[in-house]
């Protein structure tokens, strides 16, 4: 597979990315503080899909069955969360800065080759911006974790702030274009 990075050749393009390598490496050096890299190590570990899965199952459980519908609802805009990442991830090809930067240091593993968009932060702001809608109660919870998981993705050298930025524009649009065309289960929750 070509490694070369397809927006390459440049010129303003070469600047943002000297710009994002460098905040990526301060980003990354906090990581140096053992909490901090167990913090947003977790935060990430915890962004892979293992605390949407755990909400999803938990909100009928606690909320009950009124909570069923917007949890597949969330379900469902999630797995096309997860085909829309990929297909751009593919088309544009983009290295993670650990890959295209040798100080940038990768302090956990990634979950695959390609920087944007951040699929984590994608998921992370498209269940915050579900879960303003239908229980406003949890974003105390939401937005801090999601913040979290978002700067964890830079901060371990994973991804540009860029590909954060991206992530959560996209996410935040599609959970819009989601509830919008989801008219029937607006009142639920």
């Amino acid at each position: 597979m070509d490694s070369t990075p397809r927006l390459a050749g440049y010129p303003h393009f070469a600047s943002l990315d000297r710009w994002e390598a460098g905040l990526c490496l301060r980003c990354n050096r906090m990581a140096r503080f053992g909490w901090v890299r167990a913090y947003f190590a977790l935060a990430s570990r915890l962004g892979d899909g293992i605390a949407w899965y755990a909400m999803l199952v938990a909100l009928p459980v606690v909320a009950g069955t009124d909570a069923l519908p917007p949890a597949v609802h969330m379900a469902v805009t999630a797995v096309v969360a997860v085909a829309l990442y990929k297909l751009i991830k593919g088309a544009l090809g983009r290295e993670r800065p650990y890959a295209a930067h040798a100080r940038v240091l990768a302090l956990v593993p990634a979950l695959d080759r390609y920087s944007f968009p951040s699929g984590h932060t994608m998921h992370a702001v498209a269940f915050t911006v579900m879960l303003a809608h239908y229980f406003p109660a949890l974003l105390v919870v939401a937005v801090p974790f999601a913040a979290s998981v978002a700067l964890s993705r830079v901060v371990l050298g994973l991804h540009y702030p860029t590909d954060v930025l991206a992530g959560a524009l996209l996410g935040a649009g599609l959970a819009r274009a989601s509830l919008a065309l989801a008219p029937a289960w607006a009142g639920a929750g």
